[in-house]
């Protein structure tokens, strides 16, 4: 299983030579999509208490009570005793060497110069210095019996921090071929995908959860082969799937089910191949299997991205033409390389095969433009495996 992340929307020259928007299967809102208002509230209580402590040395700083040294990132941390309070902040122990001072003279300065007043509304029942340096925060009982309101007016919303600010980030994950229903190995990445977006969401992103259709490409076209034998069979004419097909009993009620809805009507003549319609109609009925398991564990996406709309809005030719723009192509033995090698790579990779037809390659930089320089993310991940 692994998650690539792509935080760079930067145009890179490959060094040689000078240096639309794909349409949807669906698209749903949800809350998630979009920053939910969240706020610094005092239930964020130890982020509280670790500014005030900063400002208490800033203070103590400027009062000549502490030397004006470099000073540690302030760090609060439950302390191992219930009897010494709820928080405890090592720093005096380790600015006194820089400061050359004692831990607990620079405890006691520190502790001075803290502002219990700039805490939230009675949440600091006391402050105190313990030996060899510690800073103690003891919280009021009053005020932690009352976080239960809090609690339960946020409801879902409890705990979520504004940390992403609004950033546009899009989560991909599963994406499977819809060739098939999914299995266990889809639910591996479908967990750590869809947990991503909720924890990203939570922590004030505006999160988008994606799926790529892969309805490009000769898997799809074996499978709408293997169908259309499978819909054929129904109608008496013996032929067995094509090589490389796929054998399984989903196929055959899908065959059944097209029989149901359309009757005779995609049959065509012994000998000739499917019908474009049959193609669409088949990866639309393996999505609907795919949606109902993703329903049944509680996930949702956003948005259902088709590959062949890549190619639909020339995307695809706009990307080939800026690649090669850039000088990140080269063209040798009848196909059309991306010289990857040039931006570290350990090989250039195969763009447009001899045959003229592009690889998973082509589509999944088209793809990669897309989300960054038409719809605009500030940050991709993919969750692959």
């Amino acid at each position: 299983m692994r998650t690539r992340i792509w935080p760079d929307r930067s145009t890179r020259s490959c060094g040689r030579g000078s240096g639309s928007s794909g349409a949807a299967y669906r698209r749903r809102s949800r809350s998630a999509w979009g920053h939910r208002g969240l706020e610094s509230t005092r239930l964020m209580i130890k982020d509280d208490i670790e500014r005030l402590v900063a400002g208490a040395v800033e203070r103590a700083q400027g009062a000549g009570d502490v030397p004006a040294v470099a000073v540690p990132e302030v760090a609060l941390e439950r302390p191992q005793r219930p009897d010494h309070g709820d928080y405890a902040s090592s720093l005096p122990l380790r600015l006194a060497r820089a400061a050359r001072m004692s831990p607990l003279a620079l405890a006691e300065a520190i502790a001075r110069h803290i502002d219990v007043a700039q805490a939230p509304a009675g949440a600091l029942a006391a402050v105190e210095v313990a030996p060899p340096g510690f800073i103690n925060f003891r919280l009021s009982p009053a005020w932690v019996a009352a976080q239960v309101d809090e609690i339960l007016w946020q409801g879902a919303a409890f705990g979520d921090v504004p940390l992403g600010q609004g950033q546009r980030v899009q989560v991909e994950y599963v994406s499977a071929n819809p060739v098939g229903p999914l299995h266990v190995g889809n639910g591996r990445g479908l967990a750590l995908g869809d947990t991503l977006a909720r924890v990203l969401a939570a922590a004030g992103c505006q999160v988008q959860r994606e799926y790529l259709v892969n309805d490009a490409g000769t898997q799809t076209e074996t499978f709408a082969a293997t169908l259309y034998a499978r819909y054929q069979q129904l109608f008496g004419r013996e032929l067995d799937i094509p090589e490389g097909g796929y054998p399984g009993e989903y196929v055959v009620r899908l065959a059944e089910q097209l029989k149901a809805e359309h009757g005779d009507a995609l049959l065509r003549p012994p000998g000739e191949p499917y019908p474009p319609e049959l193609h669409d109609l088949g990866v639309a009925g393996m999505l609907e299997v795919i949606k109902e398991d993703l329903a049944a564990v509680g996930v949702d996406y956003d948005n259902w991205f088709s590959e062949r709309s890549l190619y639909a809005s020339s995307a695809y030719e706009k990307t080939m033409a800026l690649l090669r723009e850039r000088g990140c192509v080269a063209e040798r033995e009848g196909a059309v390389w991306f010289v990857s090698s040039a931006l570290g790579d350990e090989k250039d990779n195969v763009l447009v095969r001899s045959s003229g037809a592009p690889t998973y390659f082509a589509s999944d930089v088209a793809y990669h433009y897309d989300k960054f320089f038409v719809r605009g993310f500030d940050r991709v991940i993919n969750v692959w495996g």
